[in-house]
């Protein structure tokens, strides 16, 4: 029986034979169906990574500000054929993942964060996910107060490039590796306040391993100081820092399902 592992994105649908398929999130249900389609090509099986909310279980769609078009349908109605399926949150994959063969391995009870287009959470304790009942993170931390608004405006992609139009957070972050002291200061910025947001949930939860994952986490070496700094009071921490394979995390965690 071939198998596929897919982590879907908003504009690309990752496929773990190296594919990278174009996705529109906004697009039509049509266009959404044709690239799902695309990515699963000839599988009978598949585990797929794809973000929230979403019903895991049952794999329904219940975004509303990504893929509106399929909202309340069905993956396996939406693309047809007769396939069997495993889903899980995208975020949970990747701590599932570096639990298994990467940096959380060693630990009982782990954290991953994810920093990107959106900021994810999610926590493992005695090797069990956290989830709600739809089957995502239990706990998530975007939406917790910050500076009149949300974390997420602060410490997401929108939040890094404030003030830095038509820049990507990658370019950011060479500026800031060659001393530019504005860019420096904004990674620093992020780092204090992450921390200062998640340390009382960490505390909480006796997390003994914080990881942090997505693109802009390859970074992380500008953030280290001033989270590291955010978290000393959390007793039980005993290592932060990146994923173990940012590239792959999240296939090792698919992989766990099959």
């Amino acid at each position: 029986m071939k198998t596929i592992l897919l982590d879907v994105g908003g504009t690309f649908i990752k496929c773990s034979d190296g594919r990278e398929i174009p996705i529109d999130s906004d697009g039509s249900r049509e266009d959404i169906a044709n690239s799902l389609k695309e990515a699963l090509a000839d599988a009978e099986k598949a585990a797929v990574a794809i973000p929230g909310p979403f019903d895991y279980e049952h794999g329904i769609f219940l975004m509303k500000h990504k893929f509106a078009a399929v909202y309340g349908e069905c993956f396996a109605v939406i693309i047809g054929g007769n396939r069997e399926y495993r889903f899980i949150h995208d975020v949970n994959a990747m701590l599932l993942g570096e639990m298994a063969s990467g940096a959380g391995k060693a630990y009982e009870r782990v954290a991953l964060v994810t920093l990107g287009t959106g900021l994810g959470f999610s926590m493992s304790l005695e090797g069990h996910l956290l989830m709600n009942e739809l089957g995502s993170p239990l706990v998530p931390v975007y939406n917790l107060p910050f500076g009149g608004g949300i974390l997420e405006d602060y410490v997401s992609k929108r939040g890094f490039l404030r003030g830095y139009q038509g820049l990507t957070v990658k370019e950011l972050a060479q500026r800031a590796g060659e001393g530019d002291r504005a860019a420096l200061e904004r990674f620093a910025d992020r780092g204090t306040i992450l921390a200062s947001c998640i340390a009382p949930i960490l505390k909480e939860y006796g997390i003994q391993c914080l990881l942090f994952g997505g693109q802009i986490s390859r970074s992380y070496f500008l953030l280290a100081k001033t989270v590291e700094e955010g978290l000393r009071n959390v007793d039980s921490l005993q290592y932060a820092g990146p994923v173990q394979d940012i590239g792959n995390a999240t296939f090792n965690g698919l992989k766990t399902l099959l």
